[in-house]
This record gives C-alpha cells, sequence and structure tokens, in this order.
C-alpha cells in the first residue's frame, strides 16, 4: 500500500481561474481520508489531479516515494470509483469487473478467483451474469466497487459515489465501504459535499472551501474544534447556531450581549478573552447544546433564559425546536421529553463549554 502526499499543489485553469489554492494533504499508509466542501470548492479538481484526469499547474503529487506529476493515469497504480458508476452497458457483471485484469493480459483462471472473490465480498455474486440496466442504483456502485477492488491498488479514489442514491441506500453504502476500508486495509480518499459521510467515514477529514484547505484533523476535532466559523457552520447538521453581538465587562464578569440576547461566560472563556482587543465578536453554539431547562438542569456553565417557540419539528427519538428571541433565532435539538408547543415562552439553558466564539473580521475562533 502507499501515502499519497500532495505539496504546495495550485490548479489554475487556461481562463485565470484559481480552482485549486497551495493545497497540502496528506493521506497516510491505509489511512481513510475524506475531502469534504460546498460544490465548487475544488476537492473534485484536486482528486482528478492525484488520479492524473487533471494536470497540475504547480506543485508536487506522491504516491509512496514516487513522484506522479507526469505519470499516466493507468501508470499510477490507482483505481478511481466515480459518482455515475461508469459501467459498460454492453458487458454482463462478470466483463465490467473483469477488464481491467484482461487489459493486464491476466490469466481467465487468475481472473475468475479474482472477481468471484470480489463479488463474494460485496454480495453481488448472483448478479454476475446480468447487465447494468437490470440493476438498481446501490447494486451498480457495488459493481464499481468491484472493478475496483480486483484490480488490488495503492489507492482507492471516490468521487462522491453515493450522491445518485437513495437515502437509505446511502446509509447502507457507508457502511460498506467503510466496512471495505477495514478489511483491504488500502489507502482510500474520498470526495464528498456530505457531512455526514464525512463525519462517519472518515479517519481524517480534510475540509476545503473557494480552492482553500481550511482544517485537517480527525472527525471529532473538526466538529469539536474548529478553526473558523466557516468550519463550525458547514460541519454539523442542523448547522451550528451563529449570533453576532458585542463582549461586556461588568463586575469582573464578562457577557455575551445582544438586543435579544445576555450570556455569561465561563470562566475559562473570560480569563482568555480578558485582553482581546475586539468588542464585536460571534458567538456560536450546536443545537444539540441547547437544553429546555424543565427537564435539564446543567451543573457546570450554565447559562439561563427563555426563548418563543416558533416551530417543531417531532422526530421521534428528539425533536428539533426552532425559537426566537426578539431578533435572534436558533436551532435546538431536545429529548422528546415533553412535545414543546408553538408560541409557548420556554425555559432554555446553554452549555457555555461548549460554545465557541469566533472574531467578526477574521472569523477565525478566539475560543
Amino acid at each position: 500500500m502507499a501515502q499519497v502526499l500532495i505539496k504546495s499543489v495550485n490548479k489554475i485553469y487556461d481562463n485565470g481561474f484559481h480552482a485549486v489554492k497551495n493545497v497540502d494533504i496528506s493521506a497516510n499508509d491505509k489511512e481513510f481520508v475524506v475531502l469534504v466542501g460546498p460544490s465548487g470548492c475544488g476537492k473534485t479538481t484536486t482528486l482528478r489531479m492525484v488520479a492524473g484526469l487533471e494536470s497540475i499547474s504547480s506543485g508536487e503529487i506522491y504516491i509512496g516515494d514516487r513522484l506522479v506529476n507526469d505519470v499516466q493515469p493507468k501508470d499510477r497504480d490507482i483505481a478511481m470509483v466515480f459518482q455515475n458508476y461508469a459501467l459498460y452497458p454492453h458487458m454482463s457483471v462478470f466483463e465490467n469487473m473483469a477488464f481491467a485484469l484482461k487489459l493486464r493480459k491476466n490469466s481467465k483462471s487468475e481472473i475468475e478467483t479474482k472477481v468471484k472473490a470480489a463479488a463474494e465480498m460485496l454480495g453481488i455474486e448472483s448478479l454476475l451474469d446480468r447487465k447494468p440496466k437490470q440493476l438498481s442504483g446501490g447494486q451498480r456502485q457495488r459493481v464499481a466497487l468491484g472493478r475496483a477492488i480486483v484490480r488490488n491498488p495503492k489507492v482507492f479514489l471516490f468521487d462522491e459515489p453515493l450522491s445518485n442514491l437513495d437515502a437509505k441506500m446511502r446509509v447502507q453504502m457507508r457502511a460498506e465501504i467503510s466496512r471495505l476500508h477495514k478489511n483491504l486495509q488500502t489507502t482510500m480518499i474520498y470526495v464528498t459535499h456530505d457531512q455526514t459521510e464525512a463525519m462517519t467515514m472518515a479517519d481524517k477529514i480534510v475540509v476545503m472551501k473557494d480552492g482553500v484547505v481550511h482544517q485537517v484533523d480527525t472527525p471529532l476535532n473538526v466538529y469539536n474544534h474548529p478553526v473558523n466559523l466557516f468550519v463550525a457552520g458547514f460541519i454539523g447538521s442542523p448547522a451550528i447556531n451563529s449570533i453576532k453581538g458585542d463582549l461586556k465587562n461588568e463586575a469582573g464578569k464578562m457577557y455575551f450581549q445582544n438586543q435579544s440576547l445576555k450570556i455569561e461566560l465561563t470562566a475559562e472563556q473570560s480569563a482568555s478573552l480578558k485582553d482581546y482587543k475586539h468588542n464585536e465578536i460571534i458567538f456560536c453554539i450546536r443545537p444539540e447544546d441547547i437544553y429546555d431547562s424543565q427537564f435539564d438542569g446543567l451543573v457546570d456553565h450554565p447559562a439561563k433564559t427563555s426563548a418563543l417557540c416558533d416551530l417543531v419539528e417531532p422526530l421521534g427519538n428528539e425533536y428539533m425546536v426552532y425559537l426566537q428571541l426578539g431578533d435572534t433565532y436558533l436551532t435546538a435539538r431536545f429529548d422528546p421529553k415533553r412535545l414543546p408547543v408553538i408560541n409557548e415562552n420556554m425555559p432554555i439553558t446553554f452549555d457555555m463549554s461548549k460554545a465557541h466564539l469566533f472574531d467578526v473580521n477574521t472569523e477565525l475562533c478566539i475560543f
């Protein structure tokens, strides 16, 4: 297997568009790395440069110890799984999976052994004689995975492979690909715009926007310690609550305050920000860190207030509650202990130990 190293890579198109800007990413041997970000952020372009399907404007890409900038895609020892499956419609499942092995002049018996082993791993042994048009979307994606597996590449590349599947099938295929990574012990780089896929599958997440890498870390560190406002807002569903306001120092205590809300900061937050030069900040808190204080009284770092219940979405195992405090709107995720009533004034509590504070100008995390 192999490490993939992307060093100071840029992609500038002929029209001057700078799609990928000085990107540095490492995918260690056997690591599952997910590139995530909104559409147009440069993640697929980066993946295609690793595959050799896009030229590099500057920088270096290594697969193992080998510089592959000028190496043809077929000689990079990678396998790529595409969004649209890219199966040959006139070939059977067996023929699709065997095609690359035939090009390599593998023996008939070797091809049959490898294809059947991959089909068994993916649970598609009974489909080997069918044509792609006779398969469901999930089955086609398994065939595309099987075609990659039989090549036994150093690196697997995935370009939004689940985006054409329905929600239930996406969940199932996420588990299949994670299980595949565990069984094959191969380096995998996976591109998606779906942060849930990134959080559930990755050993390491690369968050991108506008061609720039904003944060590289484990899923939980990206979630719990976002480096800037974009990462905080992009990772997590529903999105984090963001409120603009001012830092206030009153009688030795520090508060976040706007026209609708006044919240005391924790001792740690206050100590960290005592020399902060700007008054205006952005206060962020995730929906699961807001509680209905009728039932959930926090002992450590509670900040209590009340809010008008604007809308409720009962989801069975939880309630999504949309709250209004004057001009401020919040989303909260409550345990289903009591169904809130629209237009009622609810007592709520913030877990301030989980709050994030950002500079209003740079949007960088200050606590």
